[in-house]
């Protein structure tokens, strides 16, 4: 995936997470991940489809301490464990993410819907995306932890231009 294409899905998530919880994060180098690895860097995730120029999905995996305080900023309560309230939230900022990278990808020509998420927890869960492709992930470091993106597209014309 060309890097201007990569672009709008950090730019989405900084805005989303700095905006609705107050936290600051900072994006390490993407990576491609093994095509063998359905497993989860985080122990909540949520994934949600993208239609239209191309066939993909949007991701979104947490590690506990870093959901827990972005919930915690998100609702001024204490969270301090992955509550339904917490799983709700996961798929609500997989959306929001979605809907700011979409528009960010409209600026480059390329067109997307989305569908409804889906959230998935627990230690080493399983991620599916809607299509089999290579998986980009995008690790990102915040004071209460790591959360992971990751965009997979199965078009030829997303992924080189």
């Amino acid at each position: 995936m060309k890097v201007e294409y990569i672009n709008p899905f950090i730019l989405a998530t900084r805005k989303v997470l700095s905006t609705m919880a107050f936290v600051d994060s900072k994006p390490s180098k993407p990576y491609l991940k093994p095509e063998d690895n359905q497993q989860a860097l985080g122990v909540i995730s949520a994934v949600i489809e993208l239609s239209g120029e191309s066939k993909g999905s949007i991701a979104v995996s947490f590690s506990k301490n870093c959901i827990l305080d972005v919930a915690s900023q998100m609702f001024g309560d204490q969270y301090t464990e992955l509550n339904e309230e917490v799983i709700d939230i996961v798929g609500e900022l997989v959306n929001m993410i979605s809907g700011e990278a979409r528009r960010e990808l409209a600026k480059l020509g390329f067109h997307f819907s989305a569908g409804i998420p889906i959230t998935f927890k627990g230690e080493g869960h399983e991620m599916k995306h809607f299509v089999q492709a290579r998986i980009i992930v995008i690790p990102f470091e915040t004071k209460s932890g790591q959360y992971f993106i990751e965009a997979c597209f199965d078009s030829k014309k997303f992924l080189e231009g």
